[in-house]
């Protein structure tokens, strides 16, 4: 068994196609049939069937490329070990961040390492909080930063860098607008514009909402900030975001107040899987991020 014959039958599984994988490839479609006969020969069974002009994996193909999925991964982690071994400050480090960390944490973390370790690349991937968690446990991220930080998962490594305070934003025109602090129950009247169902934020609002006393009315809902941002501005509703979001500055025609009653929270930090060691330029952004954070808590 050859590791070209892996990729090969990867490509095909992934694409159901031969010519177009070999396209992929950018081999010929004889050879990439040939090295997956080779293959099915060699293991003693079929791991393809033809169903009209595109082949399908067979049952014992599906598990097959399960393991063959992870163990390229773990073969490629090897040789990226190997490689930033002799030169830590060369690798490329793939990051995972949510909607909610991308305006400021993310853009400020990033170019403060740059500065001190210019030659290290990153590839970034924005996704929903499942789905990075998710990415990370399947190696298709190295690390990610989430907020809240997820609780007794046996997969992931959890670091907690910070707590934030999740604030009312709500319109100019709206009756608590002067208020220096809001309770929550005040807005069970309201309708609010939250993020779409599987976000994490969504739950936040909903719990916090359940906890002062009443499930909150929802009008609308955006997959980004600037969208929930842009309607609440529109006089349309009000919504719940963390501090952090609001670095920059608060959208006009609103006013953001802090929450008295519940004080709703979130911790914000980094995981890394917990079944594989770092790589080298991994762990060295990995430190940099906790060193950074408690720098900045001393002069908060």
């Amino acid at each position: 068994m050859e590791l070209r014959q892996l990729h090969y039958f990867i490509e095909v599984a992934e694409r159901e196609h031969i010519s177009e994988a070999a396209l992929h490839l950018h081999v010929a479609q004889s050879a990439v049939s040939r090295q997956i006969a080779n293959l099915e020969n060699e293991l003693g069974v079929k791991l393809f069937e033809r169903e009209g002009r595109n082949i399908k994996l067979t049952p014992i193909g599906k598990i097959f490329a399960d393991y063959t999925k992870s163990a390229l991964k773990a073969i490629d982690h090897a040789s990226k070990q190997v490689e930033e071994y002799l030169d830590p400050d060369r690798g490329v480090i793939h990051i995972g961040f949510p909607t909610s960390l991308a305006g400021h944490l993310l853009p400020t973390v990033i170019s403060s390492f740059k500065e001190q370790h210019p030659n290290v690349a990153f590839q970034l991937r924005q996704g929903s909080y499942h789905y990075l968690i998710d990415a990370v446990k399947k190696r298709d991220i190295d690390l990610a930063f989430l907020g809240p930080v997820p609780k007794k998962d046996p997969d992931v490594t959890s670091d907690i860098l910070f707590t934030e305070s999740i604030s009312a934003l709500l319109p100019l025109d709206h009756y608590l607008a002067d208020s220096d602090s809001i309770i929550l129950s005040d807005l069970k009247h309201d309708q609010f514009i939250l993020f779409p169902e599987g976000y994490i934020l969504r739950d936040i609002v909903v719990d916090a909402c359940k906890q002062a006393g009443f499930s909150p009315t929802i009008l609308s809902e955006g997959e980004d900030l600037d969208a929930i941002k842009g309607l609440v501005s529109a006089g349309l509703g009000v919504t719940l975001l963390p501090e952090s979001t609001f670095y920059h500055s608060i959208p006009r025609h609103t006013v953001k107040l802090p929450i008295k009653i519940p004080h709703v929270r979130r911790t914000v930090g980094i995981i890394t899987p917990s079944s594989r060691e770092l790589a080298p330029s991994e762990k060295v952004f990995y430190k940099f991020v906790k060193e950074f954070f408690s720098r900045l808590e001393q002069f908060e």
